[in-house]
């Protein structure tokens, strides 16, 4: 392991928005002292909480937060080197509706109560080829099904954003069975459909990770879909 990760690891734990919990607590089903309190308790008001999931390094936690500051945003990831850049830039510029917290995703009922969530975003999962019971890509139904609806409240809005068009399109087929509301699907973002979008959304959708520019300068197309459950 390289001195730098050693360095951002021990950095995070300094962080006072980043939180850490031994992943064996959740394994063994014990639910997080935040739960249900993360507004009143991390944030100090009562505004709605979104997360992203498989945040990487929080770049549209961060986006969304400063945009829309009458709401709190989580991000949530296992990988703390990366978790370290949002979480730098978070205390470095003192943004107050942003924490981090790092876990495995499939524990996520662990840390928040029934209905504390109000919107997911899931941006650039890995898609998961080989899984086709949906069991691991946390864009599919059983994820939804046995774990963000348990979180999130009624009628509440998730955004799939991909460069995968595998993701994509396994993802919309699945939603299409699972009988969801199908807001927003477009296998190309930027060709038509932040134009036809709110201005609030579109600015959003128009969030730029590292790793997207990348990707669009290469040619590829970021898809997005946007369900309501």
């Amino acid at each position: 392991m390289g001195k730098g990760k050693l360095a951002k690891w021990k950095e995070l734990a300094t962080f006072d928005r980043v939180f850490e919990p031994p992943l064996e607590e959740a394994i063994q089903g014990v639910d997080h002292e935040f739960k249900g309190q993360w507004a009143q308790s991390v944030f100090g008001n009562d505004y709605p909480i979104v997360l992203e999931l498989g945040c990487g390094k929080g770049e549209y936690t961060i986006a969304q937060a400063r945009q829309n500051p009458h709401c709190n945003y989580i991000g949530v990831d296992i990988k703390g080197q990366r978790v370290w850049r949002g979480a730098k830039t978070i205390n470095d510029e003192d943004i107050r509706n942003v924490a981090f917290l790092r876990t495995k995703i499939e524990f996520i009922e662990r840390y928040f109560a029934p209905g504390e969530v109000r919107e997911i975003w899931l941006t650039f999962s890995d898609p998961q080829p080989k899984d086709e019971k949906g069991t691991k890509r946390i864009t599919s139904s059983v994820f939804i099904e046995q774990r963000y609806r348990n979180i999130l409240q009624p009628n509440s809005l998730i955004h799939v954003k991909s460069d995968s068009p595998l993701l994509y399109e396994l993802s919309r087929e699945n939603y299409v069975e699972a009988g969801y509301q199908i807001n927003y699907d477009s296998a190309d973002v930027y060709g038509d459909l932040v134009h036809r979008v709110p201005p609030e959304l579109r600015a959003l959708l128009e969030v730029k990770t590292f790793y997207e520019t990348m990707w669009l300068e290469e040619g590829r197309k970021i898809h997005y879909l946007q369900i309501q459950i």
